[in-house]
């Protein structure tokens, strides 16, 4: 057998595994927000994340991104355990968007993305301070990915638009710009198409596809069931903080026990299933 033929007859290697949460549970006080919840994300994969309100979904990505520390379980970043920071967090590759948007309002789209890069900059601050060499050359990178992250979001005309003018849908794809500028390996969308108009999630499912292709993987929480299950690769639904059922998005629009949880559910409430408890509620 040829060396070509042995290649050929090997086995496709797996995608490899970006996320790994393990048992995660988010106690608060004596409420029970997330309870023993398992998520796996692979390469180019897009998972969605489903369920009524008040399911946990939030409360969850924040156990994800640092922002809770978890009652109790593991979560994993490319092999490695994952402190519970926001900046170790974004430092080993992962990005977020939240449900209600927070941009700077009175910056403008190219230094709201640029806000973003910074996390990957070195400058020290007496070196900010005194505008040195080095400064300058990242200032000048800086801008200039920045620039390219508005064009592949395709904001790049709106570059010097204050954020608080621009139009809802944008203000959406600027933070989703903002949380590329990073530089992640894994980007979490909180409700992305909220409040949006269709032809605004058609594009923003457009956009998410891009990002895919980019080589990212995404996890994305959302409402609209028929833009989760034409956008995934799998669905997680989560039902009073609790795992229900995960599989295809065929697989899941199909089972009875996810039918039965949305019935009677206001899906276009407004969601934000995170206790408001002392510090929570200061986030």
């Amino acid at each position: 057998m040829t060396v070509t033929e042995e290649v050929s007859n090997a086995v496709p290697a797996s995608p490899q595994v970006v996320l790994e949460a393990s048992g995660v549970t988010m106690r608060f006080g004596g409420l029970l927000a997330v309870n023993d919840v398992n998520l796996t994300v692979r390469e180019g994969e897009i998972v969605g994340l489903i369920g009524p309100n008040g399911a946990g979904k939030t409360t969850f990505f924040n156990c994800l991104t640092g922002l809770y520390k978890p009652t109790s379980g593991q979560v994993r970043f490319a092999g490695k355990p994952l402190a519970p920071k926001p900046t170790a967090v974004v430092k080993a590759g992962m990005a977020r968007t939240f449900q209600n948007i927070r941009l700077f309002a009175n910056m403008t789209a190219l230094e709201n993305v640029m806000v973003g890069r910074y996390c990957r900059t070195s400058a020290g601050a007496l070196t900010a301070v005194l505008r040195g060499p080095k400064f300058r050359r990242e200032e000048r990178a800086t801008r200039a990915r920045a620039q390219e992250l508005l064009e592949f979001v395709g904001l790049g005309k709106s570059a010097e638009h204050l954020a608080r003018n621009m139009p809802y849908g944008d203000q959406r794809r600027l933070e989703i710009a903002r949380a590329l500028a990073t530089d992640p390996k894994l980007i979490l969308l909180d409700e992305p198409t909220a409040g949006m108009n269709p032809q605004e999630t058609r594009q923003a499912s457009d956009l998410i596809f891009k990002i895919r292709d980019s080589g990212l993987s995404v996890v994305v929480i959302e409402h609209d069931m028929r833009f989760i299950f034409n956008l995934c690769d799998r669905v997680l639904c989560l039902v009073r903080g609790e795992a229900l059922v995960e599989g295809t998005p065929g697989e899941v629009q199909s089972d009875p026990r996810v039918i039965e949880a949305y019935i009677g559910t206001g899906e276009d409430d407004d969601e934000d299933d995170t206790p408001v408890t002392g510090e929570e509620g200061k986030a």
